[in-house]
């Protein structure tokens, strides 16, 4: 038996969950929660990532002193980045929601047309994607040669290894990664104007970096950070680069069963795909608002990037704002006896990407079109619902047609398979079985990769996912 640890950030918030681990099966540990807080610093919205690191790491130190780990992964959101020279973080990195990055899109679309990048890279060109990310700051000068740019769970494994690496599932979300090649495109660096150096040597998912060894992200951090080293005294656990993208790690651990099996990576985001084995680059693919990123074990995950509860917990939280005293279980209930939506409306159109009055937009949305709108929290959230449902469905059955096989089930990980309305109405609106769970999809995966690098586990994900059908018991909705 092995313990492991799985570091796993979200959008939201962040948690420590361990895992004892044998060839047999696992038992998870209930995670530990923290805030992964958001802040406006030097006129722009950035990770608090240094507030997020101590938490994380006293949330690690608790739970090696509770059980010693044997070794610790990272994953997180892609496309964001911490700066990093001489060893220590430059500034807190912006969010993606910061809208910058006009100017650099038209500036690499002018060096290397969007459709050739697609070509290249197999990745949506949207605003939000590291290679503009990166070209604004090189623009900006915030990125100067020497330093080293590390993308958010990367950043967290140099804290935790003093080794800096990109790994490849989180890079693929990039735009700079060759989907073919699967290194860096000197193409795309060149157009976004990187300095040579600035981009880590690439590893895989599985890859051992060695024992933990804590560094300090800024200079003011130190003293905290060697009281909470000491925990680690005795067995000091390996740092292992994880499929250190999320969804690459929630994949990894969703039961899938052939061809047909989509998934959905249910969270602030609702990350809806197939499996493939090899990218698919058609027009279609683009126009149809596809990507083709990196999954452990050289897969390649066709997906598209959907509208997740982002929209139904801002919502939420602007009706409690107001006074509302409303949790989303009573709200749920409340919606699912409020009867069908008059009319679903575009969950991914972009007014409904920046935080804010999402009710209020979401009305505005069907005024413009002359229909009804939803008034009460109750029809909002059905119509919210309902939505998300469709979006989903839609792009389950256009990954499907662009891998050439017909859809057969549709499998929900992470916190949207808690929500019992959207895989009924998911289910009904697809017109095949949908199969809810894990919730904890991204740590399980997280955690048997690290099982796997070290030994305890062997074989390729599909072994993996052998396991997890064996240890968990996912709700089945069949369509109506």
């Amino acid at each position: 038996m092995t313990v492991h640890a799985a570091i796993d950030l979200g959008a939201s918030s962040g948690r420590v969950i361990t895992a004892e681990v044998t060839p047999r099966g696992f038992r998870l540990e209930a995670p530990a929660r923290f805030e992964n807080p958001v802040v406006r610093e030097q006129g722009s919205l950035r990770w608090d990532i240094t507030r997020t690191w101590a938490s994380a790491l006293t949330r690690l130190a608790e739970a090696h002193g509770r059980t010693p780990i044997d070794s610790v992964g990272v994953d997180t959101w892609g496309v964001d980045y911490g700066i990093v020279r001489d060893g220590l973080l430059t500034a807190n990195p912006h969010h993606y929601r910061e809208e910058r990055t006009a100017e650099a899109v038209a500036a690499v679309a002018a060096r290397v047309d969007p459709a050739e990048q697609f070509r290249i890279s197999g990745v949506e060109p949207m605003p939000i994607n590291t290679i503009y990310q990166l070209a604004d700051d090189v623009t900006h000068e915030r990125v100067q040669p020497g330093d080293r740019a590390l993308l958010t769970a990367d950043l967290f494994s140099f804290w935790l290894s003093g080794v800096e690496i990109a790994e490849r599932t989180l890079a693929s979300t990039s735009g700079m990664i060759g989907v073919g090649s699967r290194e860096w495109d000197s193409r795309l660096v060149d157009a976004a104007r990187i300095p040579p150096g600035v981009l880590a040597k690439l590893v895989d998912a599985g890859t051992v970096l060695g024992g933990l060894a804590i560094q300090t992200p800024v200079a003011t951090t130190a003293s905290d950070l060697s009281r909470a080293a000491t925990a680690f005294t005795g067995r000091v656990p390996q740092v292992i680069a994880v499929a250190a993208h999320d969804t690459a790690s929630a994949v990894v651990a969703t039961p899938l069963a052939g061809a047909g099996s989509a998934y959905i990576s249910c969270g602030t985001w609702g990350l809806v795909g197939i499996e493939t084995n090899a990218p698919v680059l058609s027009d279609a693919a683009r126009q149809g608002g596809f990507t083709n990123e990196l999954g452990a074990d050289g897969r390649v995950l066709l997906q598209r990037n959907s509208m997740g509860t982002f929209i139904l917990t801002e919502s939420l939280r602007t009706w409690r704002d107001a006074g509302h005293d409303l949790d989303l279980t009573s709200l749920l209930e409340a919606a699912t006896a409020s009867g069908p939506a008059a009319a679903v409306f575009d969950v991914n159109d972009p007014r409904f990407s920046p935080p804010g009055d999402m009710p209020s937009r979401i009305a505005a949305w069907y005024r413009e079109r002359g229909l009804p709108a939803p008034s009460t929290p109750a029809e909002v959230c059905r119509a919210i619902v309902e939505s998300l449902a469709h979006a989903f469905a839609d792009a389950a059955h256009a990954a499907a047609d662009l891998a050439g096989t017909p859809l057969r089930t549709i499998h929900v990980v992470g916190g949207g398979s808690q929500n019992v309305l959207l895989c009924r109405l998911l289910a009904q609106r697809a017109g095949v079985a949908v199969e809810a769970g894990p919730v904890e999809a991204t740590a399980i995966g997280n955690l048997l990769i690290q099982a796997r690098a070290i030994g305890t586990l062997s074989g390729d994900v599909d072994a993996l996912r052998a396991l997890i059908r064996t240890a968990v018991s996912p709700l089945r909705y069949e369509p109506r």
